[in-house]
Formats: C-alpha cells, structure tokens, sequence
C-alpha cells in the first residue's frame, strides 16, 4: 500500500517537516519505494514534484524538504506499486482542469473489478487503477456540475458521495483538492491532527527532528496535516473511521 500526505492551512505554511518524514517512509523505515510525488498550490496554480525513485535517497525530494514552499493546500504521496509499472505517468499526486481549476488527487489502496469505470472526457495518461478511479470521479462531477457552481463544499460532499461506489471495488483512501478545499476519504487508514494555539513542540517516528512550532507560527494559525500514519509520536491525531470523509478549507474541519 502507498501513503499520503496531506495539509490545509488558513496561512501559507510550509510542509518540510511533516515531508520529512513521510520521505523517510519510501524506502528507508518503510517499504514505499515505487515513487513520490507532492504538489503545492499557489493561489490559482499549483507545482508539483514527482520521483520514480524512493523518496528517502531522491535527490529532488531533498530538494524539497530544504526548500520551504509555502501554500495553503498540499497533497503528496509515496507509492508502493500493485498496479502498472514503476515510472512517472504512474507516479501520484495526479492533476487535471476543471472550470479552470488545477484539481489534484492522490489514492492509497487497490481496486479491483474496475474496468467498468469507463470515463468519457477525462483519460488516464499511465496505467494504474488510481488515475483511472480519478479520471471517473471527474467524469461524474463534470456530469452532474457541467458549470463551475457556486457552491464548492458540495462539489467535494458530491465527491465524497462517489467515493463510497469506489470503496466498493476495494481500498480506496483518497486526498482531492482544488487548493482551496481537501477532501480526505477513508476506507481504512487515515489519520488527521488541527495544530492551532497554543502550539508545542512535535518529534516525528521516522527521522531525528523536533520542532517547537510555538516559534515557527503566530497565534492565529492553524494548520491541519492529514497522513496515512502518524508522523510524530508526542500528539493527539484523530483516527478516521470506514467511509468516513472529513473536508478542510483554511485549516478547518467544515
């Protein structure tokens, strides 16, 4: 199985800590070797950094953890490959136009019995059977919103709803954005935590690094970071259930 990463803030933050770890996952304390991936919004558009390589030794996700972006929205993911070969076009977060928005998507679990998912307007560029529950999930948004409504929480309830069919087919966690709101979806595995004031000092698992975030942000913060796993050992994070979908704007639980 792979893992995600994922962050809603009501200020831009950077991610590198939290990054620090998960990287550390794909293929160092974990076996997520398969590739990476991690995309930042930037008011309406986005950048994204992606690997075939594990994440721990990749010299572009270095890069990444040194360099700290800062945005409001971010989805990343490390892969553990079960469908479609170890190369780029497989390699998650996955992005693509809506109403003249950069949607982006990431998928921990596999599916099965999935053929009948047959998207019209959107096409998978790789193989995997993520892309291709993507693809679908904006087919049938598109559908039923031909025009960018008003609305988007209920874009993203809407999505949430579509979710169920595709748990389904299997395990199907999910991360969805359009860097604005993140929607996160479970079928078996995900955890989330709200950091807001008064702020402490966090110590990931999986690498030697402590921050005090007390000194990294200012009393009207708040940053809510959504993981597979736990990345640090000394917090509360909230376990989310079986079809249970949570869905972020600045920060907060909407």
């Amino acid at each position: 199985m792979c893992e995600l990463l994922g962050m809603s803030a009501n200020v831009p933050t950077d991610i590198c800590f939290s990054f620090s770890g998960l990287l550390e996952r794909g293929g160092n304390t974990g076996p997520h070797k398969d590739g990476w991936g991690i995309t930042f919004y930037e008011g309406k558009g986005c950048r994204t950094f992606k690997d075939p390589e594990p994440s721990y030794q990749s010299e572009i996700a270095k890069l990444v953890k040194a360099y700290p972006i800062k945005s409001v929205s971010v989805i990343s993911h490390i892969r553990q490959g079960n469908r479609g070969r170890v190369c780029l076009e497989n390699t998650h977060p996955f992005t693509r136009e809506l109403w003249g928005r950069e949607i982006t998507y990431a998928h921990n679990g596999q599916l099965s019995n999935y053929h009948d998912l047959k998207p019209e307007y959107y096409r998978p560029v790789g193989n995997t059977d993520s892309e291709l529950a993507f693809c679908w999930l904006l087919d049938k948004i598109r559908e039923k919103y031909p025009k960018r409504p008003s609305n988007m929480a209920a874009v993203f309830r809407y999505a949430a709803k579509l979710s169920n069919t595709l748990r389904e087919k299997g395990v199907f966690n999910m991360l969805l954005t359009d860097g604005v709101f993140v929607l996160a979806y479970c079928t078996n595995n995900l955890h989330y935590i709200t950091r807001r004031a008064p702020f402490g000092k966090a110590t990931l698992i999986d690498a030697d690094m402590v921050v005090d975030f007390q000194k990294e942000t200012t009393p009207n913060d708040v940053v809510t970071v959504i993981a597979t796993r736990p990345l640090t050992n000394d917090e509360r994070w909230q376990k989310m259930q079986p079809g249970e979908f949570a869905l972020f704007k600045m920060g907060e639980l909407i």
